[in-house]
């Protein structure tokens, strides 16, 4: 039988929430010390609930919850503040950190360093959200899990010239090329070096770096379409 755990005042985000019951909510959150937990929020749906104006994405909550099992009973939630309301596009790249996270990152595995980026990307976005914090962030997400990406030194171990051609190869690393265009992911040496210093300055390595992680993003959650993607794409076309 599992032994009952019991936890206090540990900050955490909502990432997703459905409905459990007429009353209740089951909330997958990110916390800095225990990962990503389920968490049932008992009457939370009901009208005069203190959870209801509480329980928010992209909001720094302190939480306390008990149990065994899977999902574990949220026993207290406050508010920490300091977080703006995000809205427009945002909000909507909010949802997708957030939907990265739910494919991503296993439950009950503990990301300190990616709760931190995770949080400072959210106070970045109530600024307005920038292309350069996705590809931060994405970058920090599969350094977290264990995939991070060689980018300095090419897959022979030969340090990366700016000025060449190279096709990133999943699980390998960069490749160079002969010529520029020579393979489906092909990436410009600038690019590799910029990506790694997090200088998105230049407008083909921002532009390259979107379109490789892309496709290792992809890669690590098996193809699966990730909404908040095709919605935020569906809105500009619109």
């Amino acid at each position: 039988m599992n032994q009952r755990h019991k936890v206090d005042a540990q900050p955490a985000f909502v990432l997703h929430a459905y409905p459990y019951s007429e009353t209740s909510l089951i909330i997958d959150v990110f916390s800095r010390d225990f990962g990503r937990v389920a968490l049932l929020a008992r009457g939370a749906r009901r009208p005069r609930s203190v959870l209801r104006g509480v329980l928010l994405a992209f909001q720094p909550l302190e939480l306390a919850w008990a149990g065994r099992g899977e999902v574990q009973t949220l026993m207290k939630a406050e508010w920490q503040g300091g977080q703006p309301l995000l809205a427009g596009k945002s909000l909507f790249c909010g949802y997708y950190l957030n939907e990265l996270l739910m494919n991503l990152l296993p439950r009950e595995d503990a990301h300190a360093r990616l709760f931190a980026v995770y949080a400072e990307t959210l106070r970045r976005f109530a600024d307005g959200a920038q292309e350069a914090d996705l590809r931060c962030f994405e970058r920090a997400l599969l350094q977290e899990l264990g995939y991070g990406l060689l980018l300095e030194t090419d897959a022979e171990g030969v340090a990366v010239e700016a000025d060449g051609d190279y096709a990133y190869e999943i699980e390998r690393g960069p490749v160079r090329l002969q010529r520029p265009g020579g393979s489906a992911l092909s990436v410009s040496g600038r690019t590799l070096i910029d990506l790694a210093r997090e200088d998105f300055s230049d407008p083909r390595s921002l532009s390259e770096a979107k379109q490789l992680m892309r496709t290792l993003i992809g890669h690590y959650t098996g193809g699966r379409s990730l909404a908040s993607r095709r919605i935020f794409r569906e809105l500009r076309e619109s």
